[in-house]
């Protein structure tokens, strides 16, 4: 279930990463347009009776095997869309609609291992002056964004939404006919406020899905450091 903690440990991760500098972007769209683009075994996951969208820039660094001696590490600019998702009342998580990111090797090693629905694009974040600006547009063409927010104060008492829309330790996907899941662990996000100066996006239109029709809700985090990805497994 959503949580400020793990709920599991990764004792044998196939990957590790640091994930910093990290937007949360999230807005509310219709259960039932988001049920449609889900595969087999997964439901769509509600707060307060809606479905929601987040659009997550972040910098991904120092990305490798664990116990890899002196292989280099990749860092990049990462941006994925995701939403909310159950297999069970007890088992929940994120599945991905689409990952961009600006980095070859790993756009094929997760589509190959995974089925994650990584594409290659041209990233940036840029910081300048209390403002955290990302950016990106798909290498073919098909959708950009630009996203400026502005980080505020410290949470210190985390809500019920801010634990659901960001607490959770599962990644679904879908690969070569079976729905598999991807546990994680990191330490708890340090959530901030955040503020949305600029949000221009063709993401979620091509997905045949809006915006947000207000001024959406926002969070950034300095991110999480050793996040421990474990084996995609069969889900049961």
């Amino acid at each position: 279930m959503a949580a400020s903690e793990p709920e599991q440990q990764v004792r044998v991760p196939v990957l590790m990463s640091d994930w910093l500098s990290v937007a949360f972007v999230h807005w509310p769209v219709d259960a039932a347009a988001v049920q449609a683009m889900l595969p087999p075994g997964l439901t769509v996951d509600l707060y307060d009776h809606q479905a929601w969208l987040t659009i997550t820039p972040l910098r991904m660094a120092g990305v490798g095997l664990p116990y890899a001696g002196a292989l280099p590490r990749l860092t990049f600019a990462e941006t994925n869309v995701r939403t909310y998702v159950r297999v069970t009342d007890e088992r929940d998580g994120i599945y991905f609609l689409q990952i961009e990111a600006a980095s070859a090797l790993m756009t094929m090693a997760a589509r190959a291992a995974a089925g994650a629905p990584y594409e290659l694009g041209d990233l940036s974040i840029v910081a300048s002056d209390g403002l955290i600006s990302y950016g990106g547009a798909l290498r073919d063409g098909r959708c950009s964004y630009r996203i400026d927010v502005r980080p505020g104060e410290r949470i210190v008492d985390t809500s019920a939404q801010d634990v659901w829309l960001t607490g959770r330790w599962r990644a679904y996907t879908w690969h070569l006919g079976r729905l598999l899941e991807t546990p994680v662990e990191h330490e708890p996000w340090p959530l901030s406020t955040a503020t949305v100066d600029v949000l221009q996006q063709t993401i979620t239109e091509a997905w045949g899905l809006p915006g947000p029709g207000l001024e959406p809700l926002a969070h950034f985090s300095e991110g999480v450091r050793n996040v421990r990805l474990g084996a995609s497994r069969p889900v049961r």
